[in-house]
């Protein structure tokens, strides 16, 4: 069977994020694309909460995500700190993700370089 590099947005949207012991830890809720480079910058993380109220959103910066295919879920390094420190925000209010502030923030938690190097 051929595997393929390539995968539609809304694929991604939903998917499964796991800590690499295998916890399930939330899932993709949306995917932040730099508009010039065409490079998915981060995706948003949500997590807790029931039925999406009182969700949190963690943005997880592209390049810390690795996707498992014996999980079919994308694997990430996030320590419990990490998800109760932020940058994070509370899905029930109005809140603007492409603010490249987020980015930055996000960087900094991971300890991670611009997203596309």
């Amino acid at each position: 069977m051929m595997t393929r590099n390539l995968i539609a947005s809304d694929r991604v949207e939903g998917a499964a994020v796991c800590r690499s012991s295998g916890e399930k830890i939330g899932t993709i809720e949306r995917l932040m694309i730099d508009k010039h480079s065409g490079q998915v910058a981060y995706a948003v993380l949500s997590f807790g909460g029931l039925l999406h109220f009182g969700a949190k959103h963690f943005p997880v910066p592209w390049a810390s995500l690795s996707y498992n295919a014996v999980r079919k879920a994308y694997e990430v390094d996030i320590t419990e700190e990490q998800l109760r420190n932020p940058p994070l925000f509370v899905g029930d209010h109005e809140f603007d993700w492409g603010d490249l502030s987020r980015e930055i923030a996000a960087r900094n938690v991971h300890r991670t370089n611009h997203y596309w190097e």
